[in-house]
């Protein structure tokens, strides 16, 4: 048998080679006549991580638990730790190449104006030029990358990848093709400036997706789109605010995802600090950017008062949506809306196919999707059904000026 003892010392000897040290907590127990050693680790506060084995060094000894695996952390994991325990504020880099000459002039005058309003301190005591260093625009008079990604007109001149990809996917997958095997249904690269970003990210979705057409108890019609456009806002804002900035990040793009029966909305860098996923909505954690999100504050592109998700999950509810799906996998954030269109389909009856589509096409639908609906070829299913109904004037086109338009959606006249 092997000597209790013995094992205790060993785990505390494993235990003095980390770094920070850490401290087992033993138990020693007899169990149908066997000695039983148990040894727990209880975690070291967020700010100390992460735990490593000294005979490696930082980046090769420290690892992560992943399902019933540990496996290394990756340079980047390892600096998000340190970024956070040593306040690291990326958003604040000086843009070298910058020059605050090429600014958007008119943004700039505004945003000097919000804040000699909402600051007055800094507006009794400061000059415009000391006003934008102390805000975090510039850093010695350089332009910092929170300043060039809101007032440059086009930042993405000195970080091409600080963008936002969107497209819109045939099915539910990367990968899945249309009725003509296309990849995209849609697909844009967004840049600019923060603000224009927000706006444009908004429009791709607003444009892409389904709309329903509802007829209440007194005939009155009203449109209910697929997704709720304010909740669609505020996660292109946190995607926007809330990245990563770090030179470890900075070519990767934000992303849009459109699919059928989902939007995912993703950005590189994980939650800051210690928040976890289960407690967002209920808590405020730190903010990564503090000074971009003052800056957007004071042009009123944000309240910056933690009201994001929560709008979020408000929009969704009253919509009668299922709630987000936020996760973290690798480094990267991501918020996830479902909508309902798989439910809906199940629940019509296709015994009188004409009627069924008519039914299906109360929100507008794509022709793979009617397709796909049908379950038969595409050439038979808008030869007798989808054009006949459009002929009777049933069923109508989003752009009857471009009939054969990748974008084209169909919707029942009421």
């Amino acid at each position: 048998m092997y000597d209790a003892n013995d094992i205790q010392k060993k785990i505390m000897e494993s235990c003095s080679q980390m770094e920070p040290s850490v401290r087992a907590l033993i138990t020693v127990a007899e169990i149908d006549g066997h000695t039983v050693v148990t040894a727990e680790i209880p975690g070291v506060e967020f700010a100390r991580r992460p735990v490593y084995y000294k005979g490696v060094g930082r980046l090769k000894g420290s690892f992560i638990r992943v399902g019933d695996a540990d496996e290394p952390m990756s340079e980047y994991e390892v600096y998000s730790y340190e970024a956070f325990r040593k306040r690291t504020r990326d958003e604040l880099r000086p843009v070298e190449h910058a020059k605050l000459s090429l600014f958007e002039h008119a943004r700039v005058q505004h945003y000097l104006e919000a804040v000699k309003t909402e600051r007055k301190n800094l507006a009794e005591c400061c000059t415009d030029p000391e006003i934008l260093e102390l805000m975090g625009v510039t850093a010695n008079e350089i332009p910092t990358v929170a300043g060039t990604m809101v007032f440059s007109p086009y930042p993405q001149a000195y970080y091409p990848q600080l963008c936002i990809t969107a497209v819109v996917v045939p099915g539910v997958k990367i990968g899945d093709t249309g009725t003509d095997n296309e990849r995209f249904i849609d697909n844009e690269r967004i840049t600019g400036p923060i603000p224009e970003m927000v706006d444009s990210a908004v429009e791709f979705v607003r444009r892409n997706m389904r709309v329903r057409t509802i007829i209440d108890d007194s005939g009155k019609r009203a449109d209910k789109p697929e997704y709720p456009i304010k909740a669609v806002r505020e996660a292109v804002l946190n995607m926007l605010i809330h990245r990563d900035y770090s030179i470890y990040t900075e070519n990767v793009p934000l992303s849009i995802e459109m699919y059928r029966d989902r939007i995912v909305f993703r950005n590189p860098g994980g939650l800051f600090g210690a928040a976890s996923v289960e407690l967002l909505g209920k808590v405020r954690p730190e903010t990564r950017n503090a000074a971009l999100a003052n800056i957007l504050e004071l042009l009123n592109i944000t309240e910056n008062r933690y009201s994001g998700i929560p709008t979020i999950y408000q929009e969704l509810s009253a919509a009668g949506m299922e709630k987000p799906v936020f996760r973290v996998l690798h480094g990267e954030f991501s918020v996830t809306f479902y909508n309902d269109i798989y439910g809906s389909m199940e629940d019509i009856d296709r015994t009188d196919l004409k009627r069924a589509i008519l039914e299906y096409c109360r929100t507008a639908r794509s022709r793979d999707e009617i397709v796909s609906f049908a379950g038969m070829s595409r050439y038979y299913v808008m030869k007798r059904f989808v054009t006949p109904l459009i002929e009777e004037g049933k069923l109508a086109m989003t752009l009857p000026e471009k009939p054969r338009s990748h974008s084209q959606r169909y919707y029942t006249v009421r």
